[in-house]
């Protein structure tokens, strides 16, 4: 029995589907003929263009949620749909807090086991092989599911690149909840969202970015991060930082580059004071182009750099940016 359906969770955002959505939707063009997306929200239907740009040929709407968390109603929908005799083999998940959330309760629907902290999917015959970085991403273990389908994978981000495919908007389905399962949604105290606040920045996002300069404790205190920003601003990238300084509070967690932060992969990826432990190189050896200055020439980071510069970031820093104001 192959892989002939993958479902994929359509998270959105303000500008529409998110990255990993996108990411996924191009992995499971390779997995199966037929690939849908599950989306939800008040604009989801508008999303079909860029869903079936990027492979699905059908978005099941489950519709507009209000300001309930989508956990508890999509993953109602989504068991509705498989009791309703619509059987994908695969569902892949993006590892987003929602994400996360409706595998978890779609898990305990279905009655099925869910695999996450997935890096990589392959398809063998009728198997689905899933790899995950263990021990800090310093080795890879693959798992297979044999359990009945459909299965369920939750995807780290930057898993696999984003291709569009260049196909038709993809065909809108309605997902009800049904009368019950809404009812009873209605009745409970059910998680709502009360505020959203929108992370201030000026630049592009820090995973979606093509230039990323991060800092570590090699900089030395919190001020001189400044460099880091402007360094990056200088760019047109993102500021990202290694899990000691976010640590020690010299920036938010929000800019943590990782395996407990984001996954980025741009193109080009500067590390500037940066020891390289296991648990910051998960996140970021994938960059195309990989810049390092440590003034330590026995650091780890030097392992996966293309380019390194031993030397001390408070004299090589201020040059580079003396060097890109000089060319503006």
């Amino acid at each position: 029995m192959s892989i002939e359906r993958v479902w994929v969770l359509a998270e959105a955002g303000e500008a529409g589907p998110v990255s990993s959505v996108l990411e996924l939707l191009t992995k499971a063009r390779s997995m199966a003929p037929v690939v849908e997306a599950i989306a939800w929200g008040p604009a989801s239907s508008s999303h079909a263009s860029v869903l079936g740009s990027y492979g699905a040929g059908a978005v099941y709407d489950v519709g507009d949620l209000g300001d309930a968390l989508p956990g508890v109603p999509v993953s109602a929908a989504i068991a509705g749909l498989i009791e309703a005799g619509e059987r994908p083999d695969v569902i892949l998940v993006p590892a987003t807090y929602d994400g996360r959330d409706v595998a978890g309760r779609l898990s305990a629907r279905l009655d099925r086991p869910v695999v996450t902290n997935v890096v990589d999917l392959e398809v063998e015959g009728d198997e689905v092989r899933s790899k995950h970085g263990i021990f800090g991403g310093a080795q890879v273990a693959t798992a297979c599911l044999t359990a009945e389908r459909p299965w369920i994978f939750v995807v780290r981000a930057k898993s696999f690149s984003a291709e569009d495919a260049g196909g038709p908007p993809a065909e809108v389905r309605q997902a009800s909840l049904g009368e019950s399962v809404a009812a009873s949604i209605a009745r409970t105290n059910a998680a709502k969202v009360l505020a959203r606040h929108a992370e201030e920045r000026s630049g592009p996002k820090l995973d979606e970015a093509t230039v990323v300069v991060s800092g570590g404790r090699g900089l030395g205190s919190g001020e001189s991060y400044a460099m880091i920003e402007e360094l990056a601003k200088l760019l047109d990238g993102a500021p990202g930082a290694s899990r000691a300084i976010v640590d020690a509070g010299w920036v938010p967690y929000a800019y943590q580059v990782g395996q407990t932060g984001k996954t980025v992969k741009p193109t080009v990826y500067i590390a500037c004071g940066i020891s390289g432990a296991t648990q910051h190189l998960v996140g970021m050896k994938g960059s195309k182009n990989i810049v390092a200055i440590n003034k330590d020439q026995d650091a780890p980071i030097f392992s996966v750099a293309d380019l390194g510069i031993v030397g001390d970031v408070h004299k090589v820093l201020p040059k580079l940016i003396e060097a890109l104001k000089a060319r503006s």
